[in-house]
């Protein structure tokens, strides 16, 4: 069992708490760069697929995670990324301009869709933001002179100021750079006053606004910064296929990125990137076991929705803090063995939200 003896204020918002934290992340790190040298290139791409689908799930954290509001419908601001990195790319705009211009443009949007949480939660904004969702999809098959309508639209290569992407590996890294800069933004968020004050709202609107937090403005900014996440999520998205269609972005995808944190984790920075994982290994994984299964079961249309369903409702139950939540007390039990108690965690409900996970 690790103790940290503080000497300093300002080891509480340390991001790296003891040498341990730095040589795993270290690890971690240097696992990534490695991993062209070391992966198939069919694994490298699901491991760029990772990637991009963390970037999305960092921005739906921050807002259902750590904020507390719900979106069904996140797939659109993917959807908004997506489209306008093909179109200004397309046109000719560098990559790094058309990747901020994706993310503003998202972000924007964000805006106009959190206005009705001013008003709504629970349920309600839930409906709201599914109700965008099939808005967006609908604009997107529409305006054929621009999206190019349900025949879809080829995307261009991602071009550096003169320097083309139009390798695997090379967009890997491009992806790789990209997440670690979103990770250590969202990071930073948390520990100042504005991320303090998202967490704040998600454990009790009533305490937060008593203390002074304007809750309409860090509302519509968690909506905002989350939508900007997504958007930038969906550009890469859209380089990866070099095709991309209205169909891609529809109620389903939201699900899955709904999914994604549900099952990583809420509420952990962590879970955002195993929920990715879960979500990108699970269809291969099944793909896998179905040859081995019944043809009556294997060959199923719905094998996979089942599965899902199945997968969801069993952390629901048995486990409501996700994969992460599952390692945080599978970790406790190493470092207290042979002294953990039973009923550790279960002491945690007394506890608020923002105390559970560290």
């Amino acid at each position: 069992m690790r103790f940290i003896f503080k000497t300093d204020y300002g080891q509480d918002i340390n991001l790296a708490k003891h040498g341990g934290h730095k040589l795993w992340y270290g690890a971690l790190l240097l696992l990534l760069f490695a991993a062209p040298w070391i992966f198939a290139e069919y694994w490298l791409a699901q491991l760029t697929f990772v990637l991009i689908y963390s970037i999305v799930g960092l921005g739906l954290m921050l807002l259902a995670g750590f904020t507390g509001l719900f979106s069904i419908g996140h797939a659109a601001f993917l959807g908004v990324g997506a489209y306008t990195q093909a179109v200004f790319v397309n046109m000719g705009v560098p990559f790094p301009i058309a990747l901020a211009l994706a993310g503003l443009l998202s972000a924007a949007v964000g805006v106009v869709v959190g206005l009705p949480a001013l008003r709504v939660k629970g349920i309600y904004l839930g409906i709201a933001t599914l109700s965008f969702g099939f808005i967006v999809e609908e604009v997107l098959a529409r305006w054929e002179s621009v999206t190019g309508g349900n025949s879809g639209i080829h995307v261009k290569h991602p071009d550096l100021f003169g320097y083309k992407v139009d390798s695997a590996i090379g967009f890997y890294f491009l992806c790789l750079v990209i997440t670690v800069i979103s990770t250590l933004a969202i990071l930073n968020l948390l520990r100042s006053p504005t991320g303090r004050a998202f967490v704040a709202i998600r454990d009790s609107e009533i305490s937060a606004q008593s203390m002074g937090i304007h809750l309409a403005r860090y509302k519509t900014l968690s909506f905002a910064l989350s939508a900007a996440l997504a958007g930038i999520g969906g550009a890469l998205y859209a380089h990866k296929l070099t095709f991309i269609s209205p169909d891609q972005f529809n109620i389903i995808q939201s699900i899955d990125l709904l999914l994604m944190v549900v099952i990583g984790g809420l509420g952990s920075v962590h879970g955002a990137f195993l929920g990715a994982i879960f979500l990108i290994t699970m269809p291969q994984a099944i793909s896998l076991v179905k040859d081995y299964l019944p043809p009556v079961v294997g060959q199923a249309p719905g094998l996979q929705g089942l599965v899902y369903g199945a997968v969801l409702i069993a952390f629901v139950m048995f486990e409501p803090l996700g994969i992460y939540g599952r390692w945080l007390k599978v970790r406790t039990y190493l470092q207290l063995f042979p002294f953990y108690r039973k009923g550790l965690f279960k002491r945690q409900k007394s506890f608020q939200k923002s105390d559970r996970l560290k």
